[in-house]
This record gives structure tokens, C-alpha cells and sequence, in this order.
């Protein structure tokens, strides 16, 4: 007789089969919200059946990720969707942040919110693709990785069977993301100190410790922002309008979209804008950005002193307060923005000031 995982892992795997017939190009990410189940607990139902479960040995695997040469990497949040191929190169695993910093594939790893990892094969639209794909401890999609055709799949074969794990179980202990803290009343802020640690700002990195020094989530803290033009909100149409004149400018830009696990950066000029059943769309060669434009609830035109002068971005916010998507114009440690990044914002922001 079956155990009672097998049955509990027997009846979910039923029902996303029943809901896969009704809806056959159904996303397994939709078809997990529809289930009112993670991404993970579903995909875990597949093991043995084109899925392969690996050992959460994370460093080791991600040690290994440059054998496989040029790939597709994917990291998404709710809203956004970030695509970009390349190489994995130059990686730094250490400490409470993760690094890959190559021209191509630039990533910040947090890997404190790792759990689970599988090797996926998965057929459509006439092939079979072939991908690693980690995920948070609530059981949501962190990162993905895809061959594609440039790839060395003998390397990526030989990658699986290092870290197979044939005797993990059939469901996942899944963990639901802790709430998040109420907001502090403005009142209980101590404002005139957080403003002023903004304005002595040096490195935009310290911005997220400035936020847990005094309490304040990311939305409030552009709410009470120093006076002057540090935080300015615009229209939701702001990203549109900067995506398309970075296009139309050929532009360079930084393209940052993360979740609790991972950030993903793009550096470079973008193509143009393409709209499809509800996204807003860049279709590169190598970068494909989709994002669901109706979602942004807040826009903001934000600027950190630094070292190297003033850093300007756009911040985009979904109602819930949890950031989207961040653009900023191209740039490294030790050279200042460029003039034509800062134009471009200025330009927006006097005629979409919200």
C-alpha cells in the first residue's frame, strides 16, 4: 500500500495532470498559484519522470555551472521576467552574498534563502529542453539555468549524476516566506537622522543598511526622503517611457530584477519595446525582459550620493511595496554616471512627476 507522502505526492501529481489537459500550455508557475502549491512541490510530483532531484550541495553546483559554457540564465519575481544568455564566469561563493561578475551574466546571490535543487527536462514546441532550477525554502522559483544550443550538454549530463540525490523524499517541507513587518508609524521614525545619513551616503550598497538602521521599509523611506529631488515619484509609465528612450538614445543601462534568493543584472543598450498578451516585452538576441506593466503601483526617480557623485535610478514597486524592477544608466565603481543617463531621467521626470 502506499505511504501517505506517496499519496499526498500521487493526488497533487493528479491534479496538475487534470489541469495540464484543460490548459495544455498552462506555465507550471500558473499552474502552481491555480493549485494553491509551490512551483517546487509541483515540479517534485515529476521525479523520476523527466525531473531529477539534486543534493542542495549549492557552492559545489554553482562551482561547476562554467563547464556548461554559453547558457540561458533566468531569475523572475512576480512581475518580471529577466532572461539573459551568456557565460557564467568569475565567480566569488563566499560570505552572506554570492557573486558572478562576467560581461554577460552578472549576478548577486543570496544563499541563505537556498533550499532545493533540480536537474528538468521538459518538452515544447517541438524540443526538449534541458535546465538546473533552484528554489527558496517557501518553494518558489530563485534561478533557473537553460541549455541552449551553443551549450555542452555532455558537461551538464556529467553535472547531474555528481549531484543526483536518489533518496530525497517525494514531498517537499516547504516554508512560507515570514510576513513582513508592519510599517513603523512616520511618527516613530527618527527622520531627521535617517535624511541625514542619506545625504552622507557613499556607496549605494550601504542604502540597505541605512533602511534597517532606522526601521523604514524601501516605499517609506522615498516617502521621507531628504528634501530636494533624492525621491521623486512618477506615473507607472515611467519604465515604458525610459526602456523605450534608452532604445531610441542607444542608450546603455543596468537592468537589475530580483527575489528574496537572487539579483540579476543586465548591462548594455536594450532593443525595442514589444507588447504581448499583457506584457511589455525587450526581444534581444541575448536579453529578453518581459514585465507586467499593469502591476507597477509606484514609479520612483531615486538619487544616492556616492563617491563617484550622484546615482540616479528608477525604482518600480507593485502594490505591496516589494520592488519590481531598478534601471540605472551604465557605470562602475569609480566612474561616474553618464551625463546622457542623467538627461534621459531628467527629461522624464518633468513631464510624468506623478
Amino acid at each position: 500500500m502506499p505511504t501517505a507522502i506517496e499519496e499526498s505526492a500521487d493526488t497533487l501529481r493528479q491534479r496538475w495532470e487534470d489541469l495540464r489537459a484543460a490548459e495544455p500550455h498552462l506555465r507550471i508557475r500558473n499552474a502552481a498559484l491555480r493549485l494553491g502549491v509551490s512551483e517546487a512541490e509541483l515540479l517534485v510530483t515529476r521525479t523520476g519522470e523527466g525531473v531529477v532531484r539534486l543534493r542542495p550541495e549549492f557552492r559545489a553546483i554553482l562551482q561547476q555551472v562554467q563547464t556548461l559554457g554559453r547558457v540561458m540564465a533566468l531569475t523572475r519575481n512576480a512581475h518580471v521576467v529577466h532572461e539573459r544568455k551568456g557565460t557564467y564566469a568569475n565567480p566569488t561563493l563566499e560570505g552572506h552574498v554570492w557573486l558572478f561578475v562576467g560581461p554577460e551574466i552578472d549576478l548577486r546571490i543570496f544563499p541563505d534563502q537556498w533550499a532545493a535543487a533540480f536537474a528538468v527536462e521538459e518538452e515544447g514546441h517541438g524540443t526538449v529542453r534541458h535546465s538546473l532550477q533552484f528554489f527558496a525554502k517557501d518553494g518558489g522559483a530563485v534561478h533557473k539555468i537553460y541549455l541552449i544550443d551553443a551549450s555542452d550538454k555532455a558537461a551538464y549530463d556529467k553535472l547531474v549524476r555528481q549531484f543526483r540525490a536518489d533518496d530525497r523524499p517525494l514531498l517537499l517541507d516547504v516554508r512560507p516566506r515570514p510576513a513582513s513587518r508592519p510599517e513603523r508609524p512616520d511618527a516613530e521614525v527618527d527622520v531627521a537622522g535617517f535624511q541625514q545619513g542619506w545625504r552622507d551616503l557613499k556607496d549605494t550598497h550601504d542604502f540597505f543598511l541605512l533602511l534597517r538602521k532606522f526601521g523604514v521599509t524601501r516605499t517609506q523611506a522615498l516617502r521621507l526622503a531628504p528634501e530636494g529631488d533624492f525621491a521623486v515619484p512618477v506615473t507607472p509609465g515611467a519604465l515604458r517611457h525610459v526602456l523605450g528612450e534608452a532604445h531610441r538614445r542607444t542608450l546603455p543601462i543596468m537592468l537589475f530584477v530580483g527575489n528574496p534568493g537572487m539579483l540579476q543584472i543586465h548591462t548594455g543598450e536594450v532593443g525595442p519595446l514589444v507588447d504581448a498578451r499583457g506584457w511589455m516585452n525587450i526581444l534581444d538576441p541575448d536579453l529578453n525582459l518581459h514585465v507586467q506593466e499593469e502591476a507597477i503601483a509606484q514609479c520612483w526617480v531615486v538619487r544616492k550620493p556616492t563617491a563617484d557623485g550622484i546615482v540616479t535610478a528608477l525604482e518600480c514597486y507593485d502594490a505591496t511595496g516589494e520592488m519590481i524592477i531598478q534601471v540605472f544608466g551604465r557605470r562602475k565603481p569609480g566612474i561616474p554616471e553618464l551625463n546622457a543617463w542623467r538627461t534621459l531621467v531628467w527629461e522624464m521626470e518633468k513631464a510624468m512627476k506623478a
